[in-house]
């Protein structure tokens, strides 16, 4: 005896349930795949999305008030390193916001410093 039910084609499938009046089981845009492991899953989401594994955008956080100073890290925060080598940074006060634009040539070498952070070319600043 078989441990899985013999699995017909999706047109055979569409054929008998049409024949016997009953909707198809699987949705019209669905892809029928074989299940996997649940373990297996789980470890390649994490490879995939760099879960428990450091990241240049949490060492930049952590070392910020290093970088830009204790009074500017306070009003601002690295938010995230974009696909054009920018670091996009939030700052929550005008005056903060032009004193990082101006020290930003000072600031991209300091960051360039820190491990994993030497492809950032520009600073990205926002009010918000």
């Amino acid at each position: 005896m078989p441990d899985e039910p013999h699995r017909f084609s999706r047109a055979a499938e569409e054929l008998i349930a049409s024949l016997r009046r009953v909707p198809s089981e699987d949705p019209r845009g669905t892809r029928r795949r074989p299940s996997r492991d649940f373990v297996e899953l789980v470890d390649s989401l994490r490879a995939k999305h760099g879960i428990g594994r450091p990241t240049a955008e949490q060492e930049l956080r952590d070392k910020w008030p290093e970088i830009v100073g204790t009074a500017n890290a306070s009003y601002s925060h690295a938010v995230r390193i974009d696909e054009r080598g920018r670091l996009i940074v939030h700052a929550s006060h005008a005056v903060v916001r032009n004193e990082l634009f101006m020290n930003r040539t000072e600031i991209i070498d300091r960051i360039r410093r820190v491990p994993g952070c030497g492809s950032i070319k520009q600073l990205h600043l926002s009010q918000g």
